[in-house]
């Protein structure tokens, strides 16, 4: 018996939070049941005709795609409409559908991120920031001896972690007092007693997107009936996601750069503006249609944009703004994540114990023919 359904999609939705995907985008489980078991699962760019039919053919039970096959609303849903009728294919074989498109551009380790590994980016940031989470410090107040474990217990929930640093905590020592009144079972001290014990306050950060998961964990294992706790927002910290990313690249020239892109990206045509000659040092790119960040990469600094579909406009103005560009075309720019996803699926699953069959599509190609 494979995983279900819903297990999968929150494994990608781990990878790619939902959250993340900009409001125009459709992402997350666009088909199936999500108590199905799944058994088989394909990775692909898109979920076109031959993607699904080879789904079909080899049996597979679900389909995990980086661009969404359902983008636009609809109204119908029929045989003779190009979507439609893939819908209909997909229904028909009970094969579930998963796409996580902006969500997987947008989130660390994501699309941005494997393009920058290829092209051998270092020190990069976020280019263009569209969301930013902030911190919470929380505070609690632990009895001697057992901050070990109270301490462990935040930290495995997802506190405590600063930069590349994790279990970032700050302990101090004082004396708690309390009286037990009537109706309480005090872990320490008797009813209608004055109570004076020695105790850890323990201190850390959390990301706000764990902060409920960490606080149930510290409650879980703490040995107090009533547990004294603070909880703190934090200005001074925070984290930022967005399209595309900026870095530094080994020093070298435009021309010399495309013909890298050209090798790692395994392509045989890309479309370059600006001075062949120009030195290449800090280096911007955006998986997919990146002509919008034009003006951000110059903000920057960067001397290169790499991405896909620039049109004529978009290349004129970064020539009179002095920004270079590569187009090494939407399929090559986002196809390079399809196998990554695959892994990391396989990762996922075997971390809780499972074993289902992940395939890569062989189906896919870039729809562009260069004569």
């Amino acid at each position: 018996m494979g995983l279900k359904c819903q297990v999968i999609a929150s494994i990608m939705d781990k990878l790619a939070p939902r959250k993340f995907a900009e409001e125009w985008d459709n992402v997350g489980l666009l088909i199936g049941d999500g108590s199905k078991d799944i058994s088989k699962v394909l990775v692909a760019l898109d979920a076109t005709s031959e993607a699904i039919k080879e789904a079909v053919d080899k049996k597979v039970d679900m389909i995990v795609t980086h661009h969404p096959l359902i983008f636009k609303p609809i109204k119908n849903v029929r045989a003779d409409n190009p979507v439609g009728s893939l819908l209909i294919q997909l229904i028909k074989n009970d094969i579930s559908l998963y796409a996580a498109h902006t969500s997987f551009d947008i989130a660390p380790n994501g699309v941005n991120d494997i393009l920058c590994n290829v092209l051998g980016i270092y020190d990069r940031e976020v280019l263009d920031v569209t969301y930013s989470e902030g911190y919470k410090k929380i505070a609690v107040y632990v009895p001697q001896g057992y901050e070990e474990v109270v301490r462990n217990a935040m930290c495995s929930a997802g506190a405590g972690f600063v930069g590349n640093y994790s279990d970032a905590t700050f302990q101090a020592r004082g004396i708690g007092t309390y009286r037990p009144l009537e109706g309480t079972n005090p872990f320490i001290g008797e009813i209608g007693k004055l109570e004076k014990t020695e105790e850890v306050k323990i201190e850390t950060i959390v990301p706000q997107r764990y902060l409920e998961k960490v606080v149930t964990a510290m409650l879980n294992v703490h040995p107090y009936e009533e547990v004294a706790y603070d909880i703190y927002s934090l200005e001074n910290v925070k984290e930022e996601y967005g399209l595309g990313r900026i870095g530094i690249i080994s020093e070298t020239t435009l021309q010399e750069l495309a013909l890298q892109v050209k090798a790692k990206l395994k392509i045989n045509n890309l479309r370059v503006v600006g001075d062949l000659n120009k030195k290449i040092r800090k280096v911007a790119v955006c998986g997919g249609s990146g002509a919008s960040l034009i003006h951000k990469a110059v903000s920057k600094g960067a001397d290169v944009l790499i991405t896909a579909d620039i049109g004529y406009h978009d290349a004129v103005e970064a020539q009179h703004l002095g920004l270079a560009l590569i187009d090494a075309g939407h399929f090559a720019t986002e196809n390079i994540a399809v196998r990554f996803i695959a892994e990391y699926i396989i990762d996922e699953t075997q971390k809780q114990g499972h074993e289902i069959e992940v395939l890569i599509s062989e189906s896919q190609k870039d729809p562009f023919m260069y004569l």
